[in-house]
């Protein structure tokens, strides 16, 4: 397996990093993260109607690139260099990608084309209160009601589950446990009983919500694939969610070593700068030498991702994992060598921080993952 990128895959990051550099600086980011939507509709716009960025993954048939899981990669890493506030985890790694593996072929024909033309945000609505990514954390229920089905529950950790115009939601048949009886339905954001209400969060360039499901009725034509077979198409997209946000993870860990690296290379203390101390040196290598295991994790999922199989579960949740870890460890030690600044709002470190911490816990921590891999592999 070719861990390296096309050259054509290459000129897609190198585009994506030209355009994120010009349209999407510091500045850029932290007027995203203070608006009411969290993100700059003009850049959205660009993104979606003149990048395409938001029809890679989608089919041809449905209006999309038909490129691969590893052209997504190389997207989201990028992005997460940027830190680049926006709906496109939510609608391409979560709504789309759930839609693709759970929806027959007239659903996709339907729902897909909107999502790759920009004009439809989507997202995923899995957890509830009580923070699982599995199946034993869905409560919210469905039941028949004639030829439609009504929803009941709450949902929790909506990524951009206030903005979006349509929520992919995980519902169970109220006598079944575990992966038995969960069913997916595309539920427009306007469906009445449907309340959203956007949480507080420690990252603000990411926009997590609160929704309540009272008695929401939709038609047979919303659920997704079989009736209470769901899940096994629902852990797919999640594997694959949990490599494109290991990918993100994995570009906020480089820029936070490029940013500890560049402040050690100009900060002068004792008439040296600091970075020729060699203590600094060992803390620097120690968060590259972190970076670059994740990466190799992150680039093989991709691939495993792209082509589909039996090895996606355990490599998806080693490059969370992996990820996950590096980019914590990134940002802590990053916010160390810039000392006090590092904590002021004047300096980027503090965000990247944050996402690392919000991110950690998305879609399930590094130790969750580490017994997905045991799992995997029969330990």
């Amino acid at each position: 397996m070719n861990f390296a990128f096309t050259e054509e895959q290459q000129e897609l990051r190198a585009t994506a990093r030209a355009f994120l550099a010009k349209a999407c600086d510091a500045a850029a980011v932290r007027t995203a993260m203070e608006s009411a939507l969290g993100y700059d509709e003009k850049l959205w716009a660009q993104i979606a109607g003149e990048l395409g960025w938001t029809a890679v993954v989608v089919p041809e048939s449905c209006g999309g690139l038909g490129l691969s899981w590893v052209e997504l990669v190389a997207l989201q890493e990028v992005i997460g260099e940027a830190l680049a506030p926006s709906p496109f985890f939510a609608s391409v790694c979560l709504g789309a990608n759930a839609i693709l593996a759970a929806g027959d072929h007239a659903q996709q024909e339907a729902l897909l084309p909107g999502i790759a033309e920009g004009r439809t945000r989507a997202t995923l609505a899995l957890a509830e209160t009580g923070g699982a990514w599995d199946a034993r954390g869905i409560a919210a229920t469905w039941e028949r009601s004639g030829g439609d089905y009504v929803l009941r529950g709450e949902k929790r950790y909506v990524v951009d589950g206030a903005s979006a115009d349509l929520l992919v939601i995980a519902a169970r048949a109220p006598s079944k446990r575990d992966e038995a009886g969960v069913s997916l339905f595309a539920v427009p954001a306007g469906a009445a009983g449907l309340t959203r209400e956007a949480l507080p969060t420690l990252d603000q360039t990411r926009r997590l919500a609160a929704l309540r499901l009272d008695s929401v009725r939709v038609p047979a034509s919303a659920r997704l694939g079989a009736e209470g077979a769901a899940w096994p198409a629902l852990d797919l997209a999640l594997q694959r969610a949990a490599v494109a946000l290991a990918a993100e993870q994995l570009g906020g860990a480089q820029r936070a070593l490029d940013l500890a690296v560049a402040y050690a290379k100009e900060r002068v203390q004792f008439g040296r700068t600091i970075g020729s101390f060699q203590a600094l040196k060992h803390k620097l290598a120690d968060v590259m030498v972190k970076i670059e295991a994740a990466r190799s994790a992150v680039y093989y999922a991709g691939c495993v991702a792209a082509q589909g199989g039996e090895a996606l579960p355990a490599a998806a949740s080693m490059a969370k994992a992996a990820a996950t870890e590096a980019f914590s460890f990134a940002t802590a030690n990053a916010l160390q060598v810039l000392g006090g600044v590092g904590f002021t709002w004047e300096y980027d470190v503090h965000l990247y921080f944050k996402r690392a911490r919000s991110s950690a816990n998305l879609l399930g921590d590094a130790s969750w993952h580490r017994e997905l891999v045991a799992r995997a592999i029969g330990l």
